[in-house]
């Protein structure tokens, strides 16, 4: 590529020279200029449409579904639910060049100069917003293969910082080696880094093996098991591990392994022959050993292991293909996977979140977790249609993402006819146990004020204030729901009648906040100090970071 150094000004050239060196001289770099600017990116505000047709259940919806470009997505949900959400979980396109990533409404192809300058940009923008939805104690997992993992590795310690690395995991994908390959290797595995975006979040680990304790002399201390005391240092490296130890009673003496001593010092030793936590051979060959009990453990949870070795990716497409009944997506990761990632870091009432949802395994893996012990995880999904010049019709959030997640819920005939009682059938009138369906769409930020329509102005009041949602209703004077410290209303319009209905709505709440077209008139009407005033669409734009471009 041509510099074109030699037609440039002094002071361009100082300029560019100013630039080179405020770059990073270690790190992550991308040829961002070079590459076509991606379509996705743009300062329009993004509103959400509710589709009751495609949603499942009943209002209040405390899950949600997104169609539309994830970063379109990602921006609204910056503006509703940043800081709120427990746990990302995300499988991006692995940009093979096999027609898995689709860049300006193409697929990039294996010949592409700026192949993996493209996903980089575009993981990039999206990871960024990303960041800014997780809760303090938050955790994000991306999983990615040997294709971009190197690159996405340096990306995800640009933006979220070495320091809050939580560890690289290792998922064995495949059942039984692969004899295709042209190289002889079967590429077996991939990867799923693992970040918080700050030092709080840890795993919970996994549950010991607590059937070795017993309690067979009813010891008054519970439980307890028969543990070695032979230690792993020799002689010349921990002196103080080699000594004999001698039985109080018969006042036999046992020599320390002579290549590894004892586990323990010998006062730690004496202390515990003196607690009666020692058990004395009753052959001449056998070795004292550790009573240790189940009261001593200091957790009932081992270190997470960073080798997750089951189930197979083959279990995942069994398991749509039951569902679709039909093959509706390539790879699709298993639920019982990402069941096991969430499970390890969400409490009974987190936001999950997948931006690249594909057929929605992770809603049905939260669903899972819900089932299993009773809990109030919350979904949120965001899938695009995929939709191409060679197949303008195709929608896979729809058809795939959508579908399946809803016979998840409701319940599904498999392939041999049986029926499949669905995992939250029983609770979709009451708990809002289905999903809210919505397409993401841009308004130019010019036109906001004659664009945005009431119904998307209340969904966005909603998700922020009780990340609740219900259907605007037309036939209501005022939108109203509860919050935790109150009341929220949305007004559309004013009168005398409305005046009167937000005050009541205060004396009984308490407190409220009240958003209006105009919000100057109702205060001059409404002189009531437990009631606070903003204005629409100003209130969502500075939310949403257009600032004054309004």
């Amino acid at each position: 590529m041509a510099d074109h150094y030699d037609d440039y000004t002094r002071e361009e050239l100082i300029r560019l020279l100013r630039e080179r060196d405020r770059k990073p001289k270690f790190g992550l770099v991308w040829e961002r200029d070079e590459i076509e600017h991606e379509k996705s990116i743009n300062e329009d505000f993004v509103t959400l449409d509710f589709d009751a047709g495609l949603s499942c259940g009943e209002a209040p919806f405390r899950n949600l579904i997104i169609e539309g470009d994830n970063f379109d997505a990602l921006r609204f949900l910056r503006m509703t639910h940043a800081g709120k959400v427990k746990c990302i979980y995300i499988d991006p396109p692995y940009n093979t060049g096999n027609r898995d990533f689709i860049y300006n409404d193409r697929f990039i192809d294996k010949e592409d100069a700026y192949k993996h300058s493209k996903w980089l940009e575009f993981m990039y923008r999206r990871l960024e917003l990303a960041k800014e939805l997780l809760a303090e104690d938050g955790v994000i997992f991306v999983s990615i293969d040997d294709n971009e993992v190197n690159h996405l590795g340096m990306l995800m310690e640009q933006i979220f910082g070495q320091v809050n690395k939580v560890g690289t995991l290792i998922w064995k994908r495949r059942a039984s080696p692969d004899s295709r390959n042209l190289n002889g290797v079967s590429s077996d595995h991939e990867y799923i880094f693992c970040y918080g975006v700050s030092r709080k979040f840890r795993f919970k680990g996994q549950k010991k093996d607590l059937t070795k304790y017993q309690n067979p002399d009813n010891d008054p201390r519970g439980l307890w098991m028969s543990d070695n005391l032979t230690g792993l240092a020799g002689p010349l490296e921990r002196p103080n591990l080699h000594y004999d130890l001698i039985d109080p009673k018969s006042g036999r003496k046992y020599p320390p392994h002579p290549t590894r001593g004892w586990i323990y010092s010998k006062e730690r030793l004496d202390s515990l022959i003196n607690e009666n936590k020692i058990i004395w051979p009753k052959t001449l060959t056998g070795r004292p050993r550790l009573k240790r009990f189940i009261s001593d453990m200091k957790s009932e949870t081992t270190g997470y292991s960073t080798l997750l070795t089951a189930p197979a990716n083959i279990d995942g497409t069994k398991e749509l293909n039951e569902i679709l009944e039909e093959k509706a997506f390539s790879f699709p990761k298993p639920s019982d996977f990402i069941y096991e990632l969430i499970n390890q870091c969400i409490n009974e009432d987190s936001i999950v979140l997948d931006f690249f949802a594909g057929s929605g395994t992770t809603a049905h893996a939260v669903l899972k977790l819900n089932q299993e012990d009773g809990g109030n995880r919350r979904f949120i999904l965001i899938s695009n249609t995929e939709a191409t010049a060679d197949a303008p019709d195709k929608n896979l959030c729809r058809d795939v993402c959508a579908e399946r997640v809803r016979r998840v819920i409701t319940g599904y005939r498999n392939k041999k006819g049986e029926w499949v009682e669905g995992l939250s059938s029983d609770l979709l009138a009451t708990h809002g146990a289905g999903f809210a369906y919505l397409r993401a769409r841009r308004i130019p930020a010019e036109r906001i004020l004659s664009a945005i329509e009431h119904e998307q102005v209340w969904t966005a009041l909603q998700l922020i204030h009780t990340e609740r949602l219900s259907p605007f209703d037309s036939t209501a004077l005022i939108q109203h729901a509860e919050t935790e410290n109150g009341a929220m209303l949305y007004v559309p319009k004013v009168s005398e009648a409305i005046v009167k209905a937000v005050e009541q709505v205060i004396h009984d709440a308490g407190t409220a906040v009240v958003y209006s077209w105009q919000p100057g008139w109702l205060n001059q009407h409404i002189e009531d100090e437990r009631a606070t005033f903003q204005a629409i669409p100003q209130f969502l734009v500075h939310r949403f970071g257009l600032g004054a471009r309004t």
